[in-house]
């Protein structure tokens, strides 16, 4: 585990943006920056984190956690869908083959959580007893385990995701049945995976977000898959107690920052508070320990400079 004092002095470094030229054009996204080449795209996984569709500040050493831990999980999951992987020249650096998206995220949830206006407990709570063309029964608490993962998808090209279902989404056009339907049974076999996985490293995979594109004709999951931004992961051991008493989980993943922004009375209106620097300490620590978790490795890092390094892993794309 990297040390606090390491993890300190990291929070004036931290990779905000990146201005690489010679890559092709650049997009910025929420958390990743991308310079397109023709059939390739370069993904630089940023330390930025984003929630309530808003970019709150950065967390030391966040973008490797997400780009290692994404590309182990394409490594596992290779075997049940193909990937966009090409190569992964950096620690913060995918570079991957261009797709055509689909237009909609797929997200597989097992519990019913969530501290966001888009999560399945919030909408319980306003008396949505349908959500995303799945009955929820009466009478769940919040943190409940589902009788079975549900799927409950959003667009993807609009300012504002917005829940929509199988019918909906064909309704309007985004998707053909065949397709919608190849892609959600994939998304639902990379889930049930994900958590057999993570239940033998003792944690609990809550749910998830997948994108999917398509390339020479077959479906490939693409972006990120179960890093800490997509997924919410538990810790099993204390789940049923926590559950029991009506007590908060422990969590591996972002939920917490959401959380402390909840508790601010910031839920995406106006301008964010400023993240305090304990606040991006322990989001990194978590981080950190969901990697070491979830893969049995140890989360290494250098004093070389972020920027610099990436540049230097990419003269070989220029």
């Amino acid at each position: 585990m990297v040390s606090e004092k390491r993890i300190r002095q990291e929070l004036a470094c931290t990779l905000n943006e990146t201005d690489f030229k010679g890559l092709g054009p650049r997009e910025t996204g929420k958390v990743r920056d991308s310079y397109k080449q023709g059939d390739r795209r370069i993904l630089i996984a940023t330390d930025r984190i984003s929630a309530f569709d808003c970019v709150l500040g950065t967390i030391p050493f966040k973008g490797q956690v997400l780009n290692q831990l994404a590309a182990f999980w394409f490594e596992q999951t290779k075997a049940i869908v193909p990937n966009h992987v090409i190569a992964v020249p950096d620690p913060n650096v995918m570079v991957v083959a261009e797709c055509r998206q689909l237009p909609v995220e797929f997200i597989v949830r097992g519990y019913i959580t969530g501290v966001t206006k888009t999560s399945l407990w919030h909408h319980y709570q306003q008396g949505v007893r349908n959500y995303c063309g799945n009955p929820i029964p009466d009478g769940l608490r919040k943190d409940q385990k589902l009788d079975t993962p549900i799927l409950t998808p959003t667009t993807k090209l609009e300012k504002h995701d917005r829940p929509i279902s199988r019918d909906e989404a064909i309704r309007e056009g985004l998707l053909d049945a065949p397709t919608f339907d190849e892609a959600a049974a994939i998304c639902f076999r990379l889930f049930d995976l994900g958590v057999r996985f993570a239940k033998t490293r003792g944690l609990i995979l809550v749910d998830t977000k997948y994108e999917i594109g398509r390339l020479d004709g077959r479906l490939r999951v693409s972006d990120e898959i179960h890093t800490p931004d997509s997924s919410r992961y538990w810790f099993a051991d204390t789940y049923d107690t926590l559950f029991a008493q009506g007590a908060d989980q422990r969590k591996l993943d972002k939920e917490y920052v959401r959380e402390w922004y909840a508790a601010q009375g910031f839920r995406g209106e106006g301008a964010p508070p400023a993240m305090p620097d304990e606040v991006r300490v322990e989001a990194a620590k978590r981080y950190i320990q969901a990697y070491e978790l979830i893969t049995g490795r140890e989360f290494t890092v250098t004093d070389e400079p972020v920027a610099p390094r990436i540049a230097a892993a990419l003269e070989a794309f220029r």
